[in-house]
């Protein structure tokens, strides 16, 4: 019966013209390659070597195996090192980049969706911004990561969206939720804001300027902050208004500002979550399960694309 053995032999001596080389090369004594290789020509019925000396060459039928032998051996390696990665799943540590406001969508359900399909591994969640996890995997320091658009270039990365989530006026006051918010409206508008530090890059903050390029006005905010939940306690307390992700509305308002509500923006805007990579990328066991993890916890909140 034909063997990986055997055609390891069969490769070595091959590439080394000696059986003694070959021997050598794979750390096994001459008689046992001579062995392997008689075993593999009497499976196939044929002679792969003739000797000449103290070496050999190879046969027609050599030449044909050659190839053969090696996508054999590839796929076996292939083989091996998918079941070392399923293994590493299992006890090593998952990275994955997820946007700034996926904690209120995913966070906590995600780390525990993992830990239910192997409970031996540690989590990492990064990113506080989709510009900052963008960044990262620029650099190589994630593998591929959940973020908003459009907060990233897709300039050598594969951005596939999955999902998109309406931006909302959100206010405590309901005079302000009386009809949608349109461009002169929103300019004039008492905003308190989050992502503070990322306010250049933000994907909300990006579209707000975007909607309001055509009037010739900006956004103003009455006050910065980093943490939407600030931002939407301050707004509950009537401090100002806000401009939020649905889900995200939807996820706080109860907690901290269960008298306040939100209308839509006119014309609508929408924040895309996409997945993203490397191009070309060949993802592994441990990035494929977040990326699925996290997609489906992201659409059971945003609109799925």
């Amino acid at each position: 019966m034909l063997s990986l053995h055997q055609l390891r032999c069969f490769l070595a001596t091959y590439e080394q013209g000696s059986l003694t080389a070959a021997a050598e090369e794979l750390g096994y004594a001459q008689p046992s390659v001579s062995e392997q290789i008689r075993g593999l020509e009497q499976t196939l019925g044929v002679q792969l070597f003739r000797r000449v000396g103290r070496g050999v060459i190879p046969t027609t039928v050599a030449d044909t195996l050659r190839p053969h032998a090696e996508r054999t051996l590839a796929a076996a390696e292939g083989t091996r090192l998918a079941a070392q990665q399923v293994r590493r799943i299992e006890t090593g540590t998952i990275r994955f980049g997820m946007f700034g406001v996926a904690r209120l969508y995913a966070g906590a359900d995600l780390v525990a969706d993992v830990l239910e399909r192997h409970p031996g591994v540690r989590v990492e969640l990064i990113g506080q911004n989709s510009s900052e996890v963008h960044e990262d995997l620029r650099r190589g320091r994630l593998e591929a990561a959940m973020i908003a658009m459009p907060s990233v270039t897709s300039e050598g990365m594969e951005v596939r969206p999955v999902a998109r989530d309406e931006v909302v006026y959100v206010s405590a006051d309901p005079t302000h939720l009386e009809r949608p918010v349109t461009a002169r409206r929103l300019a004039e508008a008492q905003l308190v804001m989050p992502d503070t530090s990322w306010r250049h890059d933000d994907s909300v903050r990006t579209l707000l300027r975007q909607m309001l390029h055509g009037t010739g006005l900006n956004p103003t905010t009455r006050i910065e902050v980093e943490d939407p939940e600030i931002a939407v306690e301050l707004m509950g307390r009537g401090y100002g208004d806000t401009v939020l992700p649905r889900g995200a509305a939807e996820v706080l308002l109860p907690r901290l500002a269960p008298h306040a509500g939100y209308v839509s923006l006119r014309p609508r805007l929408y924040d895309y979550f996409a997945v993203v990579h490397r191009a070309g990328a060949v993802l592994s066991p441990a990035a494929q399960l977040m990326i699925e993890l996290a997609t489906a916890r992201i659409q059971r909140i945003a609109e799925p694309l």
